[in-house]
């Protein structure tokens, strides 16, 4: 079995959502397959700005709110054709945006947005997008991922039960149908059972934890691009397609810039050995970018080049530091204690300075 995920830009436009069916249904023919499913394009975004709106106590809350059912209803009218399938979605749409509409409402009324609110509203999104590709997608079935991805609230912030999800996983898989629609990025607290999620790009992260615990022959990563390139292709034009990448060339690529794939996705499947192959929906017949645990073709000193931006270079010196023990564990038990994550350490030999990147 495969496990497929696709991206905002796949399920943007009727074009791109088009070639998502035409993609899963062919594949569909050769195996059980499981689709993992973003938010349409900008929509997370759009739910994020409508909620700051409604806190503040903005009206225009309500014209955010009605842009984003416009946008679905439009999508929904585009691409279903089936008179009762369509109109089967929209209740289905429409109830998912009267619950949506009234959380809105609840935060403009009172002015308050808790991370609880906040992820309830993000939530809605991939199950909006999910719904609507399960109806697209003939012969497929719906599964909410909340019911087995779950996570814990530790050290301030959500994180992944990958125990509890590996199990409740392979238990809802136990029967594999043609196709499951799976929506991304979103969890559920295994003590309270709120709506979570995974965090930005969390879809990614979603679609690897599902192929790892089921032991996948491929993850397939689709997007508006053809793969990994050697450079930024808008900065360096001569940029190519990368054919192959190791699991450490591609995390260290990921967390420096190029945004292809969310960098926790490669964990769970490099552990498994299971590849990751980076396609694009506007142009499946385009080889991609394999990401696996040993590269053929390895002679390149070079793999690729990219950049991030909003770094900073803080160098910490002085004499006084000279022999003494502890320094850099002060140093580094100050930034953890604020949530800041260094991504690089240089210390001079004779430990009279050290230099972090953050």
């Amino acid at each position: 079995m495969k496990v497929l995920k696709f991206g905002g830009t796949s399920v943007g436009s009727v074009k791109s959502i088009l070639s998502l069916k035409h993609i899963v249904e062919n594949e569909a023919r050769r195996q059980p397959i499981v689709v993992v499913v973003s938010a349409l394009g900008g929509i997370t975004d759009k739910l994020l700005s409508t909620a700051q709106q409604a806190v503040s106590g903005n009206e225009a809350w309500k014209i955010s709110f009605e842009e984003m059912v416009d946008r679905h209803h439009k999508m929904i009218d585009t691409i279903i054709t089936n008179t009762i399938d369509r109109e089967d979605l929209f209740n289905k749409v429409d109830a998912l945006f009267e619950q949506l509409r009234s959380i809105y409402f609840g935060v403009y009324l009172i002015r308050d947005l808790s991370r609880k609110t906040q992820d309830a509203i993000v939530s809605y999104g991939e199950r909006l997008s999910s719904n609507i590709v399960s109806s697209m997608v003939r012969g497929s079935m719906w599964r909410d991922s909340r019911e087995f991805i779950k996570t814990e609230f530790a050290h301030g912030k959500n994180t992944l039960d990958s125990v509890l999800t590996n199990k409740l996983v392979r238990d809802a898989f136990a029967e594999l149908p043609r196709v499951t629609i799976l929506p991304g990025f979103i969890s559920c607290d295994r003590d309270t059972g709120e709506t979570t999620n995974l965090g930005r790009g969390g879809s990614d992260y979603t679609a690897a934890l599902v192929a790892a615990a089921l032991n996948a022959e491929v993850l397939e990563i689709w997007t508006d691009v053809d793969g990994f390139m050697t450079a930024d292709p808008k900065v360096i034009r001569s940029a190519y397609t990368i054919d192959e990448l190791s699991y450490v060339e591609a995390m260290e690529l990921c967390n420096f810039g190029a945004k292809v794939i969310y960098p926790p996705t490669i964990y769970p499947v490099c552990i498994k050995n299971i590849p990751i192959r980076v396609k694009n929906t506007f142009n499946p017949e385009g080889r991609g970018t394999i990401i696996k645990g040993k590269v053929e073709n390895d002679s390149k000193a070079i793999r690729g080049i990219s950049s991030i931006k909003g770094t900073t270079l803080i160098t910490v010196s002085g004499l006084s530091m000279v022999g003494v023990i502890g320094v850099n564990r002060r140093i580094f038990t100050a930034l953890a204690d604020h949530g800041i994550s260094v991504f690089l350490v240089s210390q001079a030999s004779s430990e009279n300075s050290t230099s972090i990147g953050v």
